[in-house]
């Protein structure tokens, strides 16, 4: 659909536009916008100026323009929930431009390559111990260490990553990219110790002589759901099933499966159940389709492997292989209520799949530490706790969950970091006004449908733990990002150059844009009108009366 561009006239009066000299009204300006994919982000990338460079095929530039604000690429284009896509403006003219696939391109063309991280800053003196090596200490160790502090990972498993290698299943996340992701910032200098547990933060601080510290422990804790169970009933948790799947001890669940939950982890815990031989999953949630919180292209894969869902369904006693079940109904709120009615299930294993909590017990001696029932930690806007010196994001904070949450914590964290240290309030930039859809002035011909990743069939996937989505090779990873529009940011088109009738606009070369000659322009605002990304605003001549 085109934008109407009348929608559009309270920026510019072309009635008062017209005219030269002292006459002109109002002046063409050359402006920079935020574009709806960057602001969706939460990792904080500057998508649009990566696209651009991908599309110019200039791809290890992209790559490194990437990973100064994510250093896990090839990992956030396979598990990434894709709110820069729900933002996106080409999805109201067609389809999302498919980022997240564009952006696993380049990460996995960077492990081919051997692409490394750029050199760090001149060591600064100061150090910095994070706890927990999941993607948010990552985020914050790979920030820091780019500023010259020497950083620390102290990880109580076996090998960094946390939930995204212990809970996130492989036919997701293919545990050799992650290991070279996670390789790839301990190369550039973060320490890293694992099946090292942190008992006592200020102990650890004083002996390993750190500066600040952060708390980025994650929530691998099932929370606790009182179901009553009898008769031998095997019960277990979805956590613990997904990091058994991926140590190898491989959980026998027998023959019928029932999945208590509707998030994302009840549907990995569905899948995986059905790869480790279970010939029935099932899934029971309380709320209907609409309500539920797991995604929907999750949910679709799910159901296309043979994974079924009983709706507005509450277990009440698991007895043996027996289930005892309650129908339930929304009120007006979408709350779910009893209607009195029950019924039987049977099923071999019931994995409970209702939450996750924080194990921060350790914690409760560090004094102005605040610490929520669930095990979550206060933090401030600067991601500090009552504690100075000692921060903390990612899952252990309240709020939304996700691995790009994370992400965006630990850059977040070691910004407010690096500012403590320096004694220094943080310097945030104010961000541009959106570029939203009816803003762009798009040609009546725009259409490039997207580029789909191809998916392996249902029949095989559950049969292991092969990657079930294909990346996209070179061609179509370029079309791709040729398809974004640049919303709100000049990418040089030419189509302002190209209309002007009075030739007021210079070329200024390759990357420099163009500039205006205010002797010549009349104000008439065909530039404004012709930009298809609304890189030009017009705005009341200085002086005048408009």
């Amino acid at each position: 659909m085109r934008p109407n561009r009348r929608d559009l006239t309270p920026l510019v009066d072309l009635t008062l536009a017209k005219g030269t000299g002292p006459v002109r009204a109002r002046r063409p300006v050359f402006v920079d916008l935020l574009p709806p994919c960057n602001q969706g982000c939460p990792a904080g990338e500057d998508i649009q100026h990566w696209l651009g460079l991908a599309q110019a095929g200039r791809y290890r530039d992209a790559w490194r323009s990437l990973v100064r604000e994510n250093p896990l690429p090839a990992t956030h284009g396979r598990v990434c929930y894709r709110p820069c896509e729900s933002a996106c403006n080409r999805g109201e003219l067609d389809a999302a431009v498919n980022i997240h696939a564009v952006e696993r391109f380049l990460g996995d063309l960077a492990d081919r390559e051997g692409w490394e991280l750029e050199a760090k800053a001149a060591a600064s003196g100061k150090r910095v111990l994070i706890v927990g090596g999941g993607p948010s200490g990552l985020s914050a160790a790979h920030q820091l260490a780019r500023r010259g502090y020497s950083v620390e990972i102290h990880e109580a498993g076996p090998v960094a990553g946390g939930m995204m290698h212990f809970g996130i299943p492989a036919y997701r996340l293919p545990r050799e990219g992650l290991a070279r992701e996670i390789g790839r910032i301990a190369a550039a200098g973060v320490g890293m110790l694992v099946n090292h547990p942190v008992r006592d933060v200020l102990a650890q601080m004083r002996a390993g002589r750190f500066d600040a510290v952060f708390l980025a422990i994650g929530a691998g804790v099932a929370k606790h759901v009182d179901i009553p169970a009898r008769d031998a009933a095997k019960v277990l948790d979805a956590v613990s099933m997904l990091h058994q799947a991926t140590t190898g001890e491989m959980p026998r669940l027998g023959r019928r499966v029932v999945v208590y939950g509707g998030g994302n982890t009840a549907l990995d815990a569905a899948r995986t159940a059905r790869r480790l031989g279970a010939e029935e999953t099932l899934i029971v949630y309380r709320r209907d389709r609409s309500h539920m919180p797991a995604h929907a292209f999750e949910l679709t894969e799910a159901l296309e492997e043979g994974v079924k869902v009983k709706w507005l369904t509450a277990i009440r006693e698991v007895a043996g292989p027996e289930l005892t079940v309650a129908t339930m109904a929304l009120d007006a709120q979408g709350r779910p209520r009893p209607t009195g009615r029950y019924e039987k299930l049977e099923a071999d294993a019931v994995v409970l799949a209702v939450g996750q909590e924080t194990d921060s017990g350790f914690l409760g001696a560090v004094p102005g530490i605040r610490r929520a029932p669930d095990g979550s930690i206060a933090v401030g806007p600067d991601m500090m706790t009552g504690c100075p010196g000692i921060f903390a994001g990612g899952d252990m904070v309240a709020g939304p969950q996700s691995v790009t949450i994370a992400v965006g914590h630990g850059k977040r964290a070691a910004r407010n970091i690096d500012a403590w240290l320096r004694g220094m309030p943080l310097d945030e930039p104010g961000k541009h006004p959106l570029a939203t859809f009816e803003m762009l002035h798009l040609p009546v011909y725009t259409d490039a449908g997207p580029t789909a990743q191809s998916t392996a069939a249902a029949a095989e996937r559950t049969h292991g733990f092969e990657e079930v989505v294909s990346g996209l090779a070179e061609p179509q990873a370029r079309y791709e990002a040729q398809r974004c529009l640049s919303c709100g940011n000049c990418f040089e088109c030419d189509s302002c150059y190209a209309a002007c009738p009075e030739q007021a606009i210079a070329k200024l070369g390759p990357g420099g844009r163009y500039r205006f000659d205010y002797t010549r322009c009349t104000g008439c605002a065909v530039c404004f009108e012709q930009c298809p990304c609304h890189a030009i605003e017009m705005i009341p001549e200085p002086g005048g009366s408009g």
